[in-house]
């Protein structure tokens, strides 16, 4: 791959979907043909192993702002840069790092970045490919809420779930355990079964798009922590949202009523 001398620096930040490769989108797949390097958490770092023409630099997931400082960097040296999320980019990913790193710049970093030409192109996130392959248990008015309590105070992520659940929206959890805060996902249980009726459905969709992804729909008085981990996405149904046949939807209107 031949890059321009006179190209521009930029920092395109992309989103590489939810796990099938199908589901990278053309203006994605045209920015990773075009870059010189790649940064991202390991994993997505690693989707692009054998493309001969990037350099890679991957590092852990809780070195958000340093990788986007340093793909701010070697982008100001006139390389065509990429930074990775899966899913997109702009949910509970880089996107916001980078613009965080930009907003906290020194006068320094300013001068150096001034040049780099940062666009964010979008991806689809595991939440709508999930919805798509249980039906459209998001048909109505939802929200998005990450369980981790790593950038917020847990009591807020309650908070969150319990007006939710009072507003009827449905609900989209990401990241709703991990071994270090097994908890989370128990006490955003415990809410919604305060808020919510026993029988309203909840969906678990692990691994989505991926050979061993599974689906499960339960009551929401059957739901137990064990049920999630971090490769889950949880979606929680509105009062009204039922099952048609195999398939999970929310109806569009609140005239099912």
């Amino acid at each position: 791959m031949n890059h321009s001398a006179a190209a521009r620096a930029s920092l395109r930040i992309v989103g590489l979907g939810p796990g099938d490769d199908a589901l990278i989108t053309d203006q994605v797949r045209a920015s990773i043909a075009a870059a010189t390097d790649a940064f991202g958490y390991f994993p997505y770092v690693e989707r692009l192993q054998g493309l001969g023409h990037l350099q890679l630099h991957a590092s852990d997931n809780r070195e958000e702002l340093e990788r986007a400082r340093a793909a701010l960097d070697l982008a100001a040296q006139g390389r065509q840069v990429l930074m990775l999320s899966s899913g997109d980019p702009g949910v509970f990913a880089m996107a916001s790092a980078v613009f965080e790193v930009l907003e906290g710049a020194t006068p320094d970093q300013q001068r150096r970045w001034a040049a780099v030409e940062v666009e964010v192109q979008p991806g689809i996130t595991a939440m709508l490919a999930a919805a798509a392959r249980l039906g459209a248990p998001l048909g109505h008015d939802f929200c998005c809420i990450n369980l981790s309590d790593n950038l917020k105070p847990a009591a807020v992520i309650e908070r969150r779930i319990r007006l939710a659940a009072q507003a009827d929206f449905a609900m989209a959890f990401y990241n709703p355990c991990s071994k270090s805060r097994p908890e989370g996902f128990s006490r955003a249980l415990q809410a919604l079964k305060d808020e919510c009726e026993p029988e309203r459905l909840i969906c678990f969709a692990r691994n989505v798009s991926r050979p061993d992804e599974t689906l499960k729909v339960v009551a929401l008085a059957a739901a137990t922590p064990e049920m999630a981990d971090m490769r889950t996405v949880v979606i929680v149904g509105n009062r009204l949202t039922r099952r048609v046949g195999p398939h999970v939807y929310t109806p569009r209107s609140y005239h099912h009523a």
